[in-house]
């Protein structure tokens, strides 16, 4: 049985937000002369984003159990020769399913940022914000036409710049959100040239329409040269994903951008924005799956990523910072899901990452606000005893993240694993190193931050920085567990971080859920098929991993932990001094931000300058602008000469000129016979 879906039904999952942002950023605001208090505008912007999350729920169920699906245009904005300019939506499976993530994760953390933003005088403008991002990510994952799809991509950037520079007083928020800024522009650049490739070769703006025309595009190849255009348009098209979805060498941005309050911190750097990139290389599979050179270019990306960042994890202190590597590392290992044409797996990953994640940043915002806004991980410690409920969230959380069997994460992580394994592409090898490798070091540092956050001994009391800042606040020194509309997301998270993998497995990965929105040549790419072969339900595959290398890794990753940080406590120093060169370039991020401020910044600045001098001021203002009257001038003292005034100048002038005429007339039959001779 199939039913219909009403496009004006779903027009109201994107617009609500819309209207509840409007309505906080106009009338919440000095904008509109404060005309609603706080409680209206948190109101209506969680009213909006709940519409939104009950409609896709309900879209979600007729799509997944009665097959409703939707292809339709609702207004074309232009039409440009053959070329049509539309806002559309897209409804299968894929799009269901993120609708659904990114309104749930939007709602909690709407429900969560009035206990967190309490104090915060931008509290009205810090909820349009959040709500006018969950309009921007809804119109990106229903679109079904690249132009919607990069209104949506652009508008999720701009929103994000407003939401890391949310402090706008602080200097380091404003870097931060520069940085994000400049680094997706880079991004952005490729992506809108694989559009362009795409809008010149095939003709169109549609997905389905441009899905059609793929055996056409495959026999091109990119003018003047011999490589295929679809492996260009795949990589510039990836070149987008790696700016929104952090993927090194454009990853710089996402580790500064903790900067902003930590509300966002879930909703953009862990759950919805980041993972764009991989939805759009997922709903993008006809065209990826023609190229094997842009999948292996994926893949290496990835793994680096992957493996790199979480390297990084491991000696941050700053709790938000640790969270935000592994969220790098978990985005490395979606973006060699794909690689290995394991789409997916990739947003089956997606999904249950988008749960734990948005649960360990919300948690760690918890533990924050308990701790008097102290963010060191070195002055925490036995947090336990005070906030038992953010305890047990993040605990659980932390277990779905290393993929402990029978947790989300354990699901999509060794699936990712699995699927690796089985891929043949160029790169397969380092990659399948780089995930193996990636699981202990993720165990290791979630494990560090946990034990030294909750366990061994109560450190707040030595913070150097806490004594001054607690003078002037009247609080009691000890850590309090966080008001109900703080834990209430908490426990609504951890929920799908520890079961959702298990009941949705089966339908994502090996059932038809997403037959419609993914496509893989099973000809080429055996993973998916590979898989499906081994898999024998959920519960088999959990018993299964007790014997495998993953599940090892990650308890030997606790298990040093554990060690290091709760029983031999001075071992990491000693460790530290001896590997004190490797430290160093960790603590400087492998010196990409130095390579990126001090070579490509000031090589760009030196560039600049050199074209402002030499091009604008010696070439345009010199040559062209000044050079042109300086010519005319000179010209015109020469011609004035020619213009006296006088008749007589004139009447001989006129008289020489007959003369010459007719000198001409009566000279030229004689010269062209001489001229043929």
């Amino acid at each position: 049985m199939s039913s219909t879906l009403s496009a004006t039904t779903l027009l109201a999952v994107p617009l609500a937000p819309l209207v509840g942002s409007l309505a906080a950023g106009v009338l919440g605001t000095s904008l509109g002369g404060n005309l609603i208090g706080r409680r209206l505008c948190h109101s209506v912007t969680i009213l909006g984003v709940l519409v939104s999350f009950l409609i896709s729920a309900v879209t979600l169920y007729q799509v997944a159990f009665e097959g409703a699906r939707l292809n339709e245009t609702l207004y074309t904005w232009m039409v440009v020769g053959d070329l049509k300019m539309e806002v559309g939506f897209l409804i299968d499976g894929l799009t269901a399913m993120m609708m659904c993530v990114v309104t749930f994760v939007s709602l909690m953390v709407h429900i969560y940022t009035i206990g967190y933003m309490e104090e915060d005088e931008g509290y009205n403008r810090f909820f349009a914000y959040i709500s006018l991002f969950t309009f921007s990510m809804l119109m990106l994952v229903m679109s079904n036409n690249f132009l919607q799809l990069f209104f949506g991509w652009e508008a999720v950037g701009l929103v994000s710049y407003l939401l890391i520079g949310f402090w706008f007083n602080k200097p380091t928020a404003i870097f931060a959100n520069m940085k994000a800024f400049l680094v997706n522009r880079v991004g952005d650049f490729g992506f809108i040239l694989g559009i362009g490739l795409i809008a010149a070769f095939a003709g169109t703006l549609n997905y389905t329409e441009t899905f059609a025309k793929t055996s056409e595009l495959a026999q091109l190849s990119f003018p003047g040269t011999e490589w295929m255009l679809v492996t260009v348009v795949c990589i510039c098209l990836f070149i987008g994903a790696m700016g929104k979805s952090a993927q090194f060498p454009l990853h710089v941005w996402l580790p500064d951008s903790m900067e902003g309050p930590t509300p966002i911190s879930a909703l953009i750097h862990a759950a919805t924005m980041v993972t764009a990139g991989i939805f759009m290389v997922a709903r993008m599979s006809p065209l990826f799956e023609l190229s094997d050179t842009a999948l292996s270019f994926i893949m290496v990306v990835g793994s680096i990523t992957a493996l790199f960042m979480g390297f990084l994890g491991i000696i941050q202190n700053d709790i938000k910072r640790v969270v935000a590597y592994s969220t790098l590392s978990q985005l490395g290992y979606m973006t060699v899901a794909l690689g290995a044409s394991a789409y997916s797996v990739a947003v089956f990953h997606l999904m249950t990452h988008a749960f734990f994640k948005a649960l360990l940043f919300l948690a760690a915002g918890s533990v924050i606000m308990g701790l008097h806004h102290n963010q060191d991980i070195r002055w925490m410690g036995a947090v336990r005893k005070y906030m038992p409920i953010t305890w047990i969230t993040c605990l659980l959380g932390s277990l779905a993240l290393i993929g402990t069997p029978l947790f989300s994460g354990f699901y999509s992580k060794d699936s990712i694993i699995e699927a690796v394994l089985e891929s043949h592409l160029w790169g397969s090898g380092f990659a399948s190193f780089a995930v193996l490798a990636g699981v202990f070091v993720t165990a290791f540092y979630s494990f560090r931050m946990y034990f030294l956050v909750f366990h061994g001994q109560e450190r707040y009391d030595q913070n150097p920085d806490a004594h001054h800042h607690d003078a002037h606040h009247d609080h009691p020194n000890k850590p309090h567990e966080s008001p109900w509309v703080v834990t209430l997301p908490l426990v609504l998270l951890a929920i799908p971080s520890v079961l959702i993998g298990y009941f949705t497995i089966d339908p994502m990965l090996f059932g038809d859920f997403f037959k419609d929105a993914i496509f893989v040549d099973g000809s080429k790419h055996h993973a998916m098929q590979e898989l499906a072969e081994a898999f024998h339900g959920p519960w088999a595959m959990a018993v299964h991993a007790l014997s495998t290398w993953p599940f090892w890794l990650a308890l030997a990753g606790v298990a040093c932990a554990y060690y290091l940080y709760m029983v031999h406590t001075t071992l990491p120093q000693q460790i530290a001094k001896v590997l004190r060169p490797i430290e160093v370039v960790l603590e400087n991020k492998y010196y990409l931000d130095w390579f990126n401020e001090n070579i490509l910044a000031r090589g760009a600045r030196m560039l600049g300058m050199s074209l402002w001098k030499g091009g604008d001021q010696t070439l345009i203002d010199g040559a062209v602008v000044n050079g042109s009257w300086k010519l005319v001038g000179k010209l015109a003292t020469v011609v004035r000469h020619f213009q006296t005034g006088f008749l007589y100048h004139y009447a001989l002038a006129m008289i020489l000129g007959i003369v010459v005429l007719m000198s001409v007339f009566v000279t030229w039959p004689t010269l062209r016979d001489w001229l043929n001779r």
